[in-house]
């Protein structure tokens, strides 16, 4: 047996963020983080599209990813220690819904929603659409909504970097998996390791991602939490794109943003998603390659005819951690104390690890959630019927 003051279930980036942030905010309990899988194959934010964008309806969402871009920015070198140098590589190139007779009407009332929230955004005429974007054809296109502070980073250097600085600052990892959330009268004490251990603590983080639902039936509680399949595809550009792609999502769903080459030479290359609204929940990392021929390559080389001779097609599957109303479930669980929850972002994780980090903190430290009013995330809103209701879920 070992004893901690927290510990967080799942070193990934919302687990890592809160890590980190802890330390960063002078907690001087011992933090200790299990990870199932240090090498995190299977780890959603391994996996992820990296998009970070303030196009939300909610202004908890809003505000959390404005606090988290200031990080974004200045991520390589804020994240940097002695011994890992991580390159994020925020390109704040923005995210451009394009609108048509499908969907002008839901985008419009998005576009108010998001101005009353606090997000930076602007209408783009179909003519500033193809200034901003060369190449694509918008012969169905009414308008965009562009938002300028939007971008992408590399989710993986994301991952290792918040990491390795949560290490550097002191927070200790665990390569283990949790059987077992143990409690007394009513609250949690400690965690049961499949190698055995047991470490004692007051503080239980479920940071557990995707598997968020079943880490909360170890302690016999409800978080709607499931993984939903989601796929990816990278391919290479028929040749050097001449500008920069932004964060392009169709009418249709799927969306693509630029794989910049990491050195001088190598392929340009875009990376694409096109969400399945059907596919059922459960864990499953399994590519569908006919997903590519059938829907992701038509309605790519659809909106955009150059890229008909694209190459190189690899594709891979992650994991949505969704809730019912594709919302994050974030704070103390009413039913067991000291239990606290920091997942089901559906697809918004990483984007917002950064403030979700903070709220962590506080929780632990504070009691409460000072920066962000989080009570919309509460965990049992759903049993009230209390649905966040956001229709900008990509």
């Amino acid at each position: 047996m070992t004893t901690a003051d927290v510990v967080i279930i799942g070193g990934g980036v919302v687990g890592s963020a809160a890590a980190w942030r802890l330390r960063h905010d002078g907690f001087t309990g011992r933090v200790v983080v299990v990870e199932r899988d240090r090498s995190y194959a299977r780890a959603s934010s391994f996996l992820a599209m990296g998009g970070i964008r303030q196009q939300f309806g909610s202004s908890v969402c809003v505000r959390m990813v404005q606090h988290s871009v200031a990080l974004w920015r200045e991520f390589d070198e804020r994240m940097r220690t002695s011994t890992h140098a991580p390159r994020a590589w925020f390109r704040e190139r923005g995210y451009l819904f394009l609108a048509d007779d499908t969907n002008a009407d839901a985008l419009t009332a998005r576009e108010a929603a998001q101005a009353a929230a606090g997000a930076s955004q602007r209408r783009l005429s179909v003519d500033e659409i193809g200034a901003l974007v060369p190449g694509l054809m918008l012969d169905d296109i009414r308008f965009g909504l562009f938002g300028p502070e939007d971008g992408y980073a590399n989710p993986r250097e994301v991952l290792f970097g918040l990491r390795a600085a949560a290490l550097a600052a002191g927070a200790e990892y665990v390569d283990d998996e949790v059987v077992e959330i143990d409690t007394r009268g009513g609250r949690v004490i400690g965690v049961t390791l499949a190698d055995g251990g047991f470490v004692s603590a007051p503080i239980v983080v479920n940071a557990a991602g995707a598997l968020a639902g079943r880490v909360a039936r170890l302690a016999h509680v409800d978080v709607p939490v499931e993984p939903m399949r989601q796929l990816l595809f990278r391919c290479t550009l028929p040749r050097p794109w001449p500008s920069r792609f932004p964060m392009v999502i169709d009418p249709g769903g799927v969306h693509w943003r630029h794989d910049d080459a990491l050195v001088p030479g190598d392929p340009d290359r875009i990376i694409l998603a096109f969400t399945k609204w059907d596919e059922p929940a459960g864990e499953n990392l399994a590519c569908d390659d006919v997903r590519w021929e059938n829907e992701f390559y038509p309605a790519l080389v659809r909106r955009l005819p150059a890229a008909v001779d694209v190459s190189d097609v690899h594709g891979w599957a992650g994991h949505y951690e969704m809730t019912p109303d594709h919302n994050p479930v974030l704070g103390a669980h009413p039913g067991l104390g000291g239990f606290l929850v920091a997942s089901g972002f559906s697809g918004h994780g990483l984007m917002m690890s950064p403030a979700t980090g903070l709220v962590v903190s506080e929780l632990v430290r504070l009691g409460e959630s000072r920066t962000f009013d989080i009570t919309p995330f509460a965990v049992d809103r759903f049993a009230r019927g209390a649905f966040v209701r956001d229709g900008a879920t990509i």
